[in-house]
């Protein structure tokens, strides 16, 4: 009787249902993308490398054990082999587990009492799995009869040639007991030798290592090995330890030791309501950075790099004004572009310039603010961490350039934020726990054991209010898991509240987050000196003189400062704000190049004569006049910056308020640097049908049809085949070329023939089609059971 075990992957896919295909493809979509046109198709696809080597990255610590005792085996393995390679405490059922895992990857293939590994697998894996060398025989046959003439006479065999004197030294090493008994002869240096070598790799570096060597004259630990095949000759100066010896050595356990389980977690509990409430706090303080740092571009749009990005320079000077690191405007910046709120204009001469999302996104809420920046920083596909290193030519990498885009950026994080959401609710772990449950997770994968990217990712959390003292924040687990953040969060905010606390030292205390109408008006007269749980700023002439400038007068500013301070305003105040505006505007600047006009001629006089401004070249033209060869907006800083309060004028003599335009470019619909979709449950349902389809399509193929032809010629015979399995209600299958040319084999239904056309359901599309029938190029009737 013929067996029906599967002879190939094929094979094996085959006999898979249609739900286990479907994970597969959700578990490895890079299978599913164009979607496969057979089963053969689908298995050449598993076997690529690439893809197999994403596939074992997502492979845990003791199923990768686990591959490695498959990969030990020469011959495919059964589930008994595999169970000897692991401790006794391993129970069953995780290793039925595993490698119900690996079969699920498509990692190996085949039943319990045959498994496969597949081919590219094996070659990605080490070259020592577990750390085991090679077989004594592959070793050994490799040596000449000089070189194992003394390993044969150490062993008490008789002195024979290549290759009978593999076979005898293999006969040796396939006895445990005396491989055993041949270690536990080693002395204590030998014996330290070996430890070190099993614990792998099981290479060692000896000159010389080829030399052939009698017993007597084997002097050192390493030499004394080599003569009784405990140690082989590899190369010229290295040595290799066989795996029957590293076997011997590790007693019961093959493979070392058991790497079920994941090291212990020592999470410490602060509480959900602490992180909570931290998290909350540095929410608003994103906020408002976030706020800042884009009005700031708004204003004075900084250049975009000819290489791409922006430059250091203005970074560390945007960083300085907001009061952050270097690493956190980058951070800032790149979160801004993939929440679509920054972009750079279009042309030669671009610049960074908030988008029109950015208006859209400061009339929501805070909470809706907060959701939009969290929700883009987990997807998006940069890593800021890197802004400031050098990149392989030794230049600096730039800020929003394309230097900072990483294919594992969303992995590190999605992982990382994965783990920390997996501990109890208000526990926190430090970055070290937080790498050495992903070194057990994922081991393979690049990242697990760079602490500095686990590091990177909780700051950044921080940072934006995701998490607080390490833990995550209730609203940051609903957005990792794509909820609507400002829910969860709308119960944390401090309500916003509408007024100041005005000091004696003219500083304004905020006792919590303001009115937005309130904040932005504070932000004009004043500048932020420190923020937390309550926010400080500092008013100053300069502050007042800003306020001034953008058209607020000082009863404009008395009203603000009497109405919405809870305290008594200080007298101090009253008197800046009334001394700056009888100042403000007495002298008058305009284009000369520039003027200054003033009806004090005493204060020109003061101006011309002063040595702060004899840069500007100043020239009296009317007793009240004065004009430069200098541009307006220089002559006004450097009066300002000699202490004085001058306003510019328009041809008309107009005051012109100094707060600039501030600039916005149309959001865009997508980023380039976003991550590449992944096919759907649905789609990936779709596309099963179409790969059993097109696989019974292609089985058929081979088979002789019932006619031949070249497209434009329609036979009787295919009308009568075509007739009858219409009638009988068979499927046919169709060798057809379309209308570009490409030909295609199908299997269908046929449901009506007219006009020269054939209406059929197509079972390799998955819907219903319309074929020409001078287009058919061959057919043939499929049996009931096909």
């Amino acid at each position: 009787m013929a067996s029906t075990r599967p002879r190939s992957l094929s094979d094996w896919l085959r006999t898979r249902s249609d739900a286990w295909l479907v994970d597969l493809l959700r578990a490895r979509p890079d299978l599913a993308v164009p979607v496969p046109a057979d089963i053969g198709v689908l298995a050449s696809r598993i076997g690529v490398r690439v893809s197999a080597g994403r596939a074992l990255e997502e492979l845990d610590a003791f199923t990768l054990q686990v591959l490695d005792a498959l990969l030990l085996s020469d011959n495919p393995p059964s589930y008994a082999e595999v169970r000897r390679f692991l401790v006794n405490e391993v129970p069953d059922d995780a290793i039925h587990a595993a490698l119900d895992r690996l079969r699920d990857l498509a990692v190996v293939w085949g039943e319990d009492d045959e498994i496969h590994v597949v081919g590219s697998v094996r070659d990605l894996s080490p070259p020592y799995p577990a750390g085991l060398g090679r077989p004594v025989a592959v070793l050994v046959a490799a040596l000449t009869d000089a070189q194992v003439a003394p390993v044969l006479s150490a062993l008490g065999l008789p002195e024979e040639h290549q290759p009978a004197a593999t076979d005898s030294i293999s006969s040796v090493f396939s006895d445990i007991g005396r491989v055993q008994a041949l270690v536990e002869a080693c002395s204590a240096s030998e014996l330290t030798v070996l430890g070190q070598l099993d614990a792998g790799p099981p290479l060692g570096q000896l000159p010389g290592a080829q030399r052939p060597v009698v017993v007597s004259e084997a002097m050192t630990p390493v030499r004394r090995l080599l003569v009784h095949g405990l140690l082989v000759a590899v190369g010229p100066e290295t040595v290799e330890l066989p795996r029957e010896v590293g076997l011997a050595l590790r007693g019961d356990a093959p493979l070392g030791p058991s790497r079920l389980s994941p090291p212990r977690l020592r999470a410490q509990d602060i509480g959900q309501s602490t992180v909570d409430r931290t998290a909350a706090g540095q929410v608003l303080t994103a906020l408002r950075q976030v706020e800042q740092l884009l009005e700031i571009f708004g204003v004075d749009a900084p250049p975009v790099l000819r290489s791409g990005g922006l430059g250091i320079r203005e970074l560390r000077r945007i960083s300085k004004a907001l009061d952050l690191t270097q690493q956190q405007g980058a951070v800032f910046l790149e979160v801004c572009v993939a929440a679509g709120l920054l972009d750079h204009s279009p042309g030669v001469d671009a610049h960074w310039l908030p988008t029109r999302t950015f208006d859209v996104w400061l009339a929501r809420s805070p909470e809706q603010r907060w959701d939009q920046l969290t929700a883009a920083w987990v997807e998006m596909a940069t890593w800021p961490g890197l802004v400031g290193e050098k990149d392989d030519r030794g230049k600096s990498i730039n800020a929003l350039s394309f230097d900072v885009s990483r294919a594992w950026a969303v992995t590190v994080r999605r992982r990382t934020l994965d783990l920390v959401a997996a501990l109890p609710a208000g526990s926190t772990l430090g970055a070290d726990a937080v790498v050495g449950q992903l070194a057990w997770r994922w081991p393979r994968r690049a990242f697990t054991g760079r602490s500095e990217l686990v590091a990177a990712v909780l700051a950044e959390g921080e940072q934006l209010g995701l998490l607080g003292r390490g833990g995550l924040s209730t609203a940051g687990r609903v957005v990792l898991a794509g909820g609507d953040g400002s829910v969860a969060l709308s119960g944390c905010l401090p309500e916003p509240v509408g007024h100041v606390l005005i000091q004696a030292d003219l500083t304004v205390v905020a006792p919590g987050p303001l009115e937005q109408a309130l904040a932005r008006e504070i932000a004009v007269v004043a500048d932020v000196e420190s923020s937390g749980g309550a926010t400080v700023y500092r008013i100053d002439e300069r502050t007042v003189r800003r306020a001034l400038d953008s058209g607020r007068t000082a009863a404009d500013l008395h009203e603000l400062f009497a109405s919405r301070s809870r305290t008594p305003v200080p007298q101090a105040l009253g008197y800046l704000v009334e001394d700056m505006a009888r100042r403000h505007g007495r002298l008058r600047a305009g284009t000369a190049t520039a003027y200054v006009r003033c009806d004090d001629e005493a204060l020109l006089a003061e101006l011309v004569a002063d040595r702060r401004t004899a840069a500007l070249r100043l020239r009296k033209i009317a007793p009240t006049v004065l004009v430069t060869g200098v541009a307006v907006k220089a002559l006004l800083d450097a009066l300002r910056g000699a202490g004085y309060a001058p306003v510019a004028e328009d041809p008309e003599g107009a005051v012109l308020l100094s707060r600039p335009d501030s600039k916005r470019l149309a959001a865009r619909s997508h980023r380039a640097r976003s991550v590449a979709p992944l096919p759907s449950d649905a789609q990936l349902a779709e596309a099963v049908p179409k790969i059993r389809a097109g696989d019974r399509a292609a089985r058929n193929a081979r088979r002789m049809p019932v006619g031949t032809r070249i497209p434009g010629v329609t036979t009787s015979a295919t009308l009568e085949m075509l007739q009858s399995a219409m009638h009988d209600g068979r499927q046919v299958w169709l060798g057809y070329v379309d209308a570009d040319g490409a030909a295609s084999q199908r299997i269908v239904e046929v449901v009506s023939l007219s006009g020269g056309f054939v209406q059929a359901f197509d079972f390799t599309a998955g819907a219903p089609r319309t074929f020409a029938l001078h287009r058919i190029t061959s057919a043939a009737l499929l049996d009931p059971g096909d």
